[in-house]
């Protein structure tokens, strides 16, 4: 059985989407770090063991200036670090149902850029708030989860497509907008009733830098393209079939001759009879859904959608 589940798990890791291979991550770490806990609680007699707790400071990010810049690798651990059962469900709930929307609209390959740098400045602000603000100052304060990084992908799906429709239990259809509008009045309200204030402010510094991504990338501005280029590189140094790695590679230029003869109207027509060039035409889909919902679209359109996001 064990087999099985592995090697389920490693073809949807190698062949998965994005959100699906950080789903996984995220599992592994949680299901890992349960099982040392409860050994080391075992072999403490029945007491929560101080390895463990040891461990977990080297892991989650920390308001300690100091320990973070002799530390620095807390600023990536802790956004993949969860230690209570219902804390990863609901990230990973979340973290599914709008990290495939994001990836239908923005691209597969955008999704782990949004995650971390998402995490990265939510642990920022996190650090800022918890050395500016009272409530840090009763002891250094931990912060751990993906919650930062889901937040910029729950954010960048709301300003791309606010008009989409969730269907919710015992609501019905509810727009996008308004999910995530709620999503960040919680985390306003929770930030001042003082529950769990530094995580809430992780949480706007994700929400943060999704908006600015999303709005940076309406206007012609892609920040995931370095990154990308560089994911992309280390992954073609580590590929056994450098040949086919290149092929597939979304990102590469492909340079094409200039023809001399002009250009008539069939030449430049689109599979399904359509004049418009493909960023014209992915423009005008997205502005439809923005104005009457996902379910407006034709089976062509869907799948021109689809087709698109693999870009």
């Amino acid at each position: 059985m064990l087999s099985s589940i592995y090697n389920d798990l490693k073809a949807e890791f190698s062949y998965g989407n994005k959100v699906n291979q950080l789903v996984i991550i995220n599992v592994a770490v949680f299901v890992i770090a349960t099982i040392l806990n409860f050994i080391l609680f075992l072999s403490n007699g029945g007491k929560t063991s101080t390895i463990f707790e040891s461990l977990i400071k080297y892991l989650a990010m920390s308001s300690d200036g100091m320990f973070v810049l002799t530390h620095p690798w807390i600023l990536v651990t802790n956004m993949f670090l969860h230690l209570e059962f219902f804390h990863i469900l609901w990230n990973m709930l979340i973290f599914i149902w709008f990290g495939r929307v994001t990836g239908d609209f923005l691209g597969n390959h955008r999704i782990v850029f949004l995650y971390f740098c998402g995490g990265l400045l939510g642990s920022i602000i996190f650090f800022l708030s918890a050395n500016l603000l009272p409530y840090g100052a009763n002891g250094t304060k931990m912060a751990l989860g993906a919650s930062a990084g889901i937040m910029s992908i729950v954010v960048a799906a709301g300003t791309i497509a606010p008009d989409y429709s969730f269907r919710l239990l015992f609501i019905g259809d509810v727009k996008l907008k308004f999910i995530v509008f709620a999503l960040l009045i919680i985390d306003l309200i929770s930030i001042t009733s003082n529950t769990n204030t530094g995580g809430h402010f992780s949480h706007l510094g994700g929400a943060i830098f999704g908006f600015i991504f999303v709005r940076l990338l309406q206007e012609g501005h892609d920040l995931s393209l370095p990154f990308n280029r560089m994911a992309e590189y280390i992954q073609y140094l580590f590929s056994s079939n450098k040949a086919s790695h290149r092929r597939n590679n979304p990102l590469k230029v492909i340079h094409r001759k200039t023809s001399t003869k002009p250009k008539n109207t069939s030449e430049r027509e689109v599979k399904g009879g359509n004049s418009l060039d493909h960023q014209t035409q992915l423009d005008q889909i997205l502005d439809k859904i923005k104005q009457k919902g996902y379910d407006s679209l034709s089976d062509e359109e869907k799948e021109f959608l689809f087709q698109a996001s693999k870009k």
